[in-house]
Order: C-alpha cells, then structure tokens, then sequence
C-alpha cells in the first residue's frame, strides 16, 4: 500500500481536476459592478472553500504548506491565506497549492476602525505590486511592531518576558507580521498561561491593562485602496460580540458599501444566529458576497479548526472574476 502522503497527493489532484472541469463548465457574464453573481444561502454550505486561513507569516502556528496539505487531506475545494498586513506568505502558499492540486485564493486581513468600532476586512485577489495597498501594509506592519513592544515593556514588568522571549516565537523574521500573538506565545514559554487562549483571556486581551489598540486606517479607506488595487473587500466576523462591545450598525455597513465593499463574512464561529440572520438580510438588501472561513490559525493558535466554516464555489468564482490576479 502507497505512503499516506501519496494517497493523499494523488487523491487531491484528482479532486483538483473534477473542480477544474466544474469552474470551466459554467458560464457566467462578466461582474457589472452592481449585482452579485453568487446565490444567497440562508445556510452554511457544507462543502467548499476556508476563505480565511493565517500562518506562520503573521499569527498562525504552521505554514502555508501545512494549510494547503490539511486543507487537501479535508476535501475542501480550495482555501485562502489571509495573513496580518502582509503578502510575504503567498508564494509558499502557491508552490504548495501546485504541488498539492488545490486551488488557493490570495488575501490577506487588515484591521481597520470606523467611528471607534474596529473592523477587520479581508482583501482577496488584488494586486499586491499596487503601491498604495503595499505601502498601506508596511507602515501597518511598523506600527504594529511599535505596539507590540510597547506592550511587552508594559507586561515584562508583571510577567517574566523580555522583547528577545517575544522574538524566540517569530518564524519568519522580518516577513513576519508581529503582533500580541507573539506576545501570548512567550507568556505560555514561561509558564505564565497554559496555551495563546488562556493568555488571550488575560495580559494580552482587548481588555487587559496592558492592552494598546491597534493602529489602524480607517475602514472606508481600506475598502477604497482594495477596490483600486483590484481586490475585493470582505469584513470578517461583523457580528462578533466577543470581538466589539459595540458592533458595526446597519448604517456604519452601508458607508462601507457606499465605499465600494463586496461583502460580508456571515459563517464565522463569532457571529451568534441573530446576527447570521441580520449580515445575510443586509447582504441580501444590498447584493453582497457572503463568505465563510474558519479564521484558521493552526494547531495551539485558536480552537479554531480549518475547513469549519466555508464558502460555496459560486461565491469563489465572483471573487475571482472580480480580482485583479487570477486563481492559483
């Protein structure tokens, strides 16, 4: 009997190339910029593609290669790697979706902030060579690092860290998007917290005294920079009360929407039913795209676990007919 591996390398090819034969088989017109292409679903679709994935290049635990090969092994359809403020992840995340059969989708999460309320977009399939949105995510990147060292000296006077600790769990060096993972990874090293949730919960959280905000554009000017590097915009988890004291009002989405966003992301572990049903009836006013991911962040980063919530291949497919880059 073959390896394991080869099992599911040749299992993936096969199911890559039924995929292919399906995207090419449908016919769909070219996005207007009006409507959306993809079919509203008042459920979960049960199979598809994890649409918002991170790795070892910003908060994630295992690298793209990893998440391209669970991914595989778990019959999804394709994923998408959503790294922090950063592209530095797409090529290994390609050559691995080559060698592996299986589609990816480039993108990558920025948090933004509309009126006090901080928003995380995902930007899909734009350009990364576009000068505005990379300049936007390096000096997104630089203001992080600042942070976070700003909130190691405050913790490493209650806590037995030191900036070097914090250092000890980046991957990939200056590609890395650093940020309070990091952080947490260092107080679970020193004993101080069993695992990154438990830190989470307590120095490292939104509402810890050592907590500094992150510095963050505003959310209609990140809508707007995705949509001029030809990139479709997304807000992650909108309904996440565990995220926000205040949530994102209908009225704060709409401005988004006046800003050229292209939807919502309705099947997240965040969002409670009530608020499904609230993102779907404003998606459904409004023609959005409605996605799903699991907000992957690899084994000891989040309970989080891949391919839990997903996105149907109609919904892909108006992604990446709008995107400026095509489908890996």
């Amino acid at each position: 009997m073959p390896p394991f591996s080869l099992v599911t390398d040749y299992r993936c090819a096969v199911r890559a190339a039924l995929l292919r034969v399906s995207l090419a088989g449908c016919e769909y017109p070219a996005y207007d910029g009006d409507m959306t292409l993809a079919h509203i679903a008042d459920n979960p679709p049960s199979q598809g593609w994890d649409l918002h994935c991170h790795t070892v290049f910003s908060d994630g635990r295992q690298t793209p290669a990893d998440m391209v090969r669970e991914a595989c092994a778990l019959g999804l359809h394709g994923v998408a790697i959503t790294d922090h403020d950063t592209t530095a992840g797409w090529n290994d995340a390609a050559t691995a979706a080559t060698e592996y059969g299986l589609h990816l989708v480039r993108g990558t999460e920025v948090t933004a902030d509309a009126d006090g309320v901080s928003v995380h977009m995902l930007a899909y399939q734009y350009d990364p060579h576009n000068c505005e949105i990379s300049g936007l995510f390096a000096k997104l990147r630089r203001a992080r690092l600042e942070r976070t060292k700003r909130m190691v000296e405050l913790i490493s006077k209650d806590y037995p860290i030191t900036w070097d600790d914090v250092l000890a769990q980046i991957r990939e060096g200056d590609e890395t998007t650093v940020g309070r993972p990091h952080i947490a990874d260092a107080l679970v090293a020193a004993g101080a917290y069993p695992d990154r949730s438990a830190a989470f919960n307590g120095a490292v959280g939104s509402r810890s005294p050592y907590y500094i905000p992150t510095p963050s554009p505003d959310a209609a000017d990140v809508v707007r920079a995705v949509k001029q590097a030809g990139g479709v915009s997304v807000i992650a988890h909108a309904g996440d009360p565990s995220r926000n004291a205040v949530l994102l009002s209908d009225d704060q989405i709409g401005q988004l929407i006046d800003a050229g966003l292209d939807g919502l992301e309705v099947w997240h572990r965040g969002n409670p039913p009530q608020q499904r049903r609230r993102l779907l009836d404003i998606a459904s006013r409004h023609h959005l795209l409605i996605t799903g991911g699991s907000d992957w962040h690899g084994q000891g980063g989040k309970p989080n676990r891949l391919g839990e919530n997903l996105t149907d291949d109609e919904t892909v497919r108006s992604i990446v007919e709008r995107g400026a880059i095509p489908l890996i």
